[in-house]
């Protein structure tokens, strides 16, 4: 067993003003499978590209492993090539009969080496690259989000798959995924970093008594300041008040004071200013104690949403529904019969491929018509899909690959009040460092609460989000979750988090195999 030490870690992206690591010190062992938590910009992928020895940085690093990173950088010119011409640009000296066993474990046959790399799904490519990942001897890998965009059964696949491995740093916001694949947790907190046995259940029931805590603490320091000011400020004035008798006195009112009492006032007086240093020095101790008690908590804002209600009750009915493309001889999918009502949350469960995102396509197509007239749409429907008339829709895409240009001009596109905007993405932890920026230049999950945000605030009767959690971390995922267990809307939603569905899901509607 050998052990990876970080210490006093200091690193900044060139051109920026603020550190992402600051004198940060840690050490970790490369038997464990240890989870990767922390908010989006908190610099997990930074800091496994610096293990990497990508970036320059101040401070040491020290390991007597090598390290390989998850997911391998595929080129164009790869693309069209069998995977078995490759591999080795991948990972030098990696053999094919352990790459081959290491498919075995992950459900998948060695054919898929020798087919263009292109042609295979996206869950045949993560599984392949995590085949060629595991082929070696003594590394410690660097997983970086492996399950973004698997399907269900793919999840499950690699979940078990990881289960058997050890010696890995896995960064990934599902949470189920983590509960099941690491046995310890390196946390990214707001202003500390900790390691910590067991997985993210237990470390976030750790945490969460750790702030209830800290916040117990920190209303008795409140209290005592207040009382400690109280004091002072008493203590003070009466000082004071005695100071001012020191000189000058009425003898008819004071008969038996003289001279000599003026030494006696200002003795007495210099130890009730001892007494008020004294407390202005305590107050300081419990301020200082105080100050450090809130820095990691998690405050998880409350966010709002603006649901309208619809005259009708049903928003959506499907009879024996069914997709194909124009293109195609056979079906997506067929036979599909479900409704959603208000207050419902009916969460689409399928395979990659299995046709959620064209339905949900077919609901906002035929919406659009409904409201505004013949679209041009190149699917082609069978059954009945009906949607109530002036149905008002708040929409989250998968693909974030719109988003250009300046927040402004997002928000006046979009009527959107910029001030309640920026507001909104505050609350799911976005630096106002990054308000400045173009949107293009925003990481994926940056991306992703831009959407997020932009839906929250618009009043819809239906909210149709299409994996809207994809790359966000897990204490945004759990403020949207009470956020909708809050506010109730309407929603058809097509997600693979296993326990944000288990959360948040009225209805479940199953796509054919």
């Amino acid at each position: 067993m050998a052990q990876i030490s970080v210490n006093n870690l200091t690193f900044c992206y060139e051109g920026s003003y603020d550190n992402i690591f600051e004198n940060v010190s840690f050490t970790v062992d490369t038997d464990w499978k240890l989870g990767f938590i922390g908010r989006n910009g908190k610099g997990k992928t930074t800091f496994l590209k610096l293990l990497l020895g990508k970036y320059e940085y101040k401070g040491t690093i020290t390991a007597s492993t090598a390290f390989d990173y998850f997911p391998y950088e595929i080129k164009a010119e790869y693309m069209e090539l069998p995977a078995i011409d490759f591999v080795w640009d991948l990972k030098t000296g990696c053999e094919q009969w352990r790459i081959i066993c290491e498919l075995g474990k992950l459900n998948l046959d060695a054919e898929v080496l020798y087919r263009p790399f292109c042609t295979l799904s996206f869950g045949e490519q993560t599984k392949l690259l995590l085949a060629v990942l595991f082929s070696g001897e003594n590394d410690f890998l660097l997983i970086d989000e492996p399950t973004s965009h698997l399907d269900g059964e793919a999840r499950e696949t690699v979940k078990e798959y990881l289960k058997g491995k050890k010696g890995f740093i896995l960064v990934s916001h599902d949470r189920d995924f983590l509960d099941a694949c690491v046995d310890h947790v390196l946390a990214f907190n707001r202003q500390s970093i900790e390691v910590q046995a067991g997985n993210f259940s237990s470390w976030w029931e750790n945490k969460r008594r750790r702030d209830i805590h800290a916040q117990a603490e920190n209303e008795k320091h409140k209290k005592e300041i207040a009382k400690l000011k109280k004091a002072a400020r008493q203590t003070r004035q009466w000082a004071d008040k005695n100071e001012r008798t020191k000189i000058g006195f009425d003898p008819v009112k004071e008969p038996e004071r003289c001279i000599a009492t003026r030494a006696y006032i200002g003795a007495k007086t210099k130890k009730m200013q001892s007494r008020v240093g004294q407390m202005e020095r305590r107050l300081e101790r419990e301020i200082e104690e105080k100050e450090g008690l809130l820095q990691d908590i998690e405050e998880a804002a409350s966010l709002k949403i603006m649901p309208l209600v619809h005259y009708k009750n049903t928003l959506v009915s499907a009879d024996r529904f069914g997709l194909r493309y124009k293109t195609a001889k056979e079906a997506l999918f067929d036979g599909l019969t479900f409704e959603v009502s208000q207050g419902e949350r009916v969460f689409l469960n399928g395979g990659n491929g299995c046709g959620k995102s064209s339905l949900i396509r077919a609901v906002l197509h035929n919406a659009s018509q409904a409201r505004d007239g013949k679209v041009s749409y190149d699917m082609i429907e069978s059954g009945t899909l009906r949607m109530a008339s002036g149905l008002v829709i708040s929409y989250i895409s998968q693909d974030t690959s719109f988003l250009k240009g300046s927040i402004k001009v997002f928000c006046k596109t979009r009527n959107l009040k910029e001030s309640l905007f920026l507001a909104i993405l505050r609350r799911l932890d976005m630096d106002r460092s990054q308000f400045g920026k173009e949107m293009q230049d925003f990481s994926e999950g940056q991306k992703k609460k831009v959407l997020i945000a932009a839906s929250l605030l618009t009043s819809a009767h239906l909210y149709i989000w299409d994996e809207p959690l994809n790359y966000i971390d897990v204490i945004s995922r759990m403020q949207v979750e009470e956020l909708l267990l809050m506010y109730k809307p309407t929603m058809l939603v097509a997600e693979h988090d296993v326990r944000f569905r288990e959360n948040i899901a009225t209805k479940i509607v199953d796509f054919p195999s």
